[in-house]
């Protein structure tokens, strides 16, 4: 049975979920394929959004118009704020969502989209001619014709579990792996490697002394910049740690690991090691910061996280009763490792379309990342170039979503699974997570993906804070009265007329000190605050902003068809690099690995004399 759509969406995780939507909300017929059709929106490892820098892609996303941000809101059961210690360019929010919310609200916001439709099946093979796809082939023998297919599999391709010596087919626990996909790809020609992931046990809450462990606190927030219209109640985190009991435990056995012991080849996450990574690279450690999270309100499931392993359940059992407080914790899943194959995404435009098979794009854990939030992100970025027929490229100046696929596209994964930090992004001073709506709705407004009411709730608090921002331009001689206020609140002397602009750049002087004395607009604290770091930090932002715009400049230096063994100046290894990755402009080239600036202004000397403008 063959059928006909203009978009097939592989994969129904957190990249699979936004691009579809994204697509399917612009006006094309998309269907989106999973092996199971109750697996839509899936927390697989820990029920949380956000974190560093994973925050910022959250609310990017949101003032786009995706949904990550408002199925977290509606889903929360704890938010806490990351770095509130250190300065709003490394800020970011975090959410622990209930395990079951969060998947029941991402399939209704799904279901509201008339031109989404779901089917439950396996796809087998990629249907491709010409360079161009046609459409993918199911394994019960049916056909979905179309021009575009957006891979999001995760970890599904050729997934291979593994606890201990155990080793079981799977993409994650309980559901089968696409194995006759990732032939197709090879066949193809597609570069696939192997890296691997894991997760922790699960413990029962019911057997756990929670006396004996640190609770964690929280604050009130959400990532949307629209309100959430609903809310879960609040539960408390706990913080735990390992001991060198524990460690001796992991030490005596570190051979049964699928990781030491030889049977894993794909290279794990770095920056989220497994417990045993830890203890081995780290010896002089004494101990290891554990947080004991409960994945729901109607569940007594606790996933400790920081405890990521793929040692045997009888180590598990061992390591896990050696902590205070969990002596007696019953485990109810044990950790796992999972091995997966991964498309270098090297091979892939700023679109997230392969280069040598029009109409394929991949997106998520497929093109070697980790995380919800960075595959939601791509799955966004595919969705809307594969609907408007173009790329929807966001630059490197303008959203961490524009750091990630420029990063990925460019340098590729480097032989680990990829993950965003804060100090990827060379502008992260005007990519804070507190701006996103000001930097990106516009950009989602034009799209047509933000809703009438968002956007006039965003042109409301972009008036309140202009308004602001003039009335404090004005000069201010200050009374008797409020010069006494200025002493009684420590502010210092005020010796002649100063705008409040002015005062207000001091360091212990705020909008909401000054508001009540000058009569200025009543601003939200959400808005009160963009007034005081627009002003306060001015001159930083100002240099940040020129150094965006010599990125942009940069950007729009296009590199196609240059010939580069005929560019004087270029050593034999910048060519090769450069005839390797084929950059599509001077900026993405100049962020190649071995592509020295003397080898910029070679290129950019050579196109002026071209003709081409050189973006300098």
């Amino acid at each position: 049975m063959n059928r006909q759509v203009d978009i097939v969406v592989v994969g129904a995780g957190h990249a699979g979920c936004e691009a579809a939507a994204a697509a399917a909300r612009l006006g094309k017929r998309v269907v989106m394929l999973s092996l199971k059709a109750d697996q839509i929106g899936r927390l697989s490892c820990n029920p949380a959004i956000g974190g560093l820098a994973k925050g910022n892609l959250v609310r990017e996303l949101d003032a786009l118009g995706g949904l990550m941000a408002k199925v977290a809101d509606a889903s929360t059961i704890q938010f806490r704020v990351l770095n509130t210690r250190k300065g709003l360019a490394v800020r970011s929010s975090r959410a622990q969502v209930d395990i079951d919310v969060y998947p029941q609200k991402m399939r209704e916001l799904l279901s509201e989209i008339d031109t989404l439709e779901f089917i439950e099946g396996e796809a087998v093979a990629i249907l491709h001619s010409d360079r161009q796809v046609h459409g993918v082939a199911l394994g019960d023998g049916t056909v979905l014709e179309s021009p575009v297919v957006i891979l999001t599999t995760g970890t599904f391709l050729g997934g291979l579990l593994h606890c201990g010596s155990t080793q079981q087919i799977g993409g994650r626990v309980g559901e089968e792996a696409a194995h006759a996909l990732s032939d197709s790809l090879r066949d193809i020609g597609l570069r696939l490697g192997r890296l691997k992931t894991g997760t922790t046990p699960r413990l029962d809450g019911r057997t756990i002394d929670w006396s004996k462990l640190e609770p964690q606190g929280s604050v009130s927030g959400h990532f949307s910049f629209d309100p959430p219209s609903e809310a879960l109640g609040e539960i408390l985190c706990y913080i735990a740690h390992t001991h060198d009991g524990t460690h001796q435990i992991i030490r005596d056995n570190i051979e049964k690991s699928a990781v030491y012991g030889g049977q894993i080849e794909g290279t794990g996450p770095r920056y989220c090691p497994s417990i045993e990574d830890k203890v081995v690279r780290f010896p002089k450690r004494d101990r290891h910061l554990l947080f004991l999270e409960p994945e729901g309100l109607q569940t007594d499931r606790v996933y400790v996280n920081g405890l990521s392993t793929s040692l045997p359940p009888e180590v598990q059992e061992e390591m896990v009763h050696s902590l205070p407080g969990l002596e007696n914790a019953k485990i109810v899943q044990y950790g796992y490792a999972v091995e997966y194959d991964f498309s270098d995404p090297r091979d892939l435009g700023h679109d997230l379309q392969h280069k040598a098979l029009s109409g394929l794009y991949l997106a998520g854990q497929v093109n070697g990342t980790s995380g919800y939030e960075e595959a939601a992100a791509q799955g966004f970025i595919a969705g809307v170039s594969a609907a408007i027929g173009e790329p929807f490229r966001l630059g490197r100046e303008e959203a961490y979503i524009g750091v990630l696929i420029d990063d990925l596209v460019t340098r590729g994964v480097g032989g680990e699974p990829y993950r965003m930090f804060t100090s990827r992004a060379e502008h992260r001073l005007l990519l804070r997570e507190d701006n996103a709506d000001r930097r990106l709705m516009p950009k989602g407004r034009k799209l047509g993906l933000v809703n009438d009411v968002s956007w006039e709730r965003f042109q409301t608090r972009e008036m309140a804070i202009s308004q602001a921002k003039e009335a404090l331009l004005q000069k201010v001689a200050p009374s008797k009265e409020q010069l006494l206020v200025f002493k009684e609140n420590q502010l210092g002397p005020l010796k002649k007329p100063s705008s409040l602009t002015e005062i207000l750049r001091r360091p212990e002087v705020s909008y909401a000190m000054l508001q009540p004395l000058f009569g200025l607009p009543v601003l939200s604290p959400q808005e009160a605050e963009q007034v005081e770091t627009d002003i306060k930090y001015e001159g930083y932002l100002n240099r940040e902003r020129a150094r965006a715009e010599q990125v942009r400049k940069l950007s729009g230096v296009s590199l196609a068809e240059v010939p580069y063994a005929r560019v004087p100046g270029l050593s034999s290894e910048a060519i090769e690099r450069l005839e390797n990755h084929l950059p599509e402009t001077l900026a993405s080239a100049s962020r190649l690995p071995g592509i020295t600036p003397a080898a910029i202004t070679a290129l950019a000397v050579f196109l002026s004399q071209e003709g081409r403008s050189s973006g300098a």
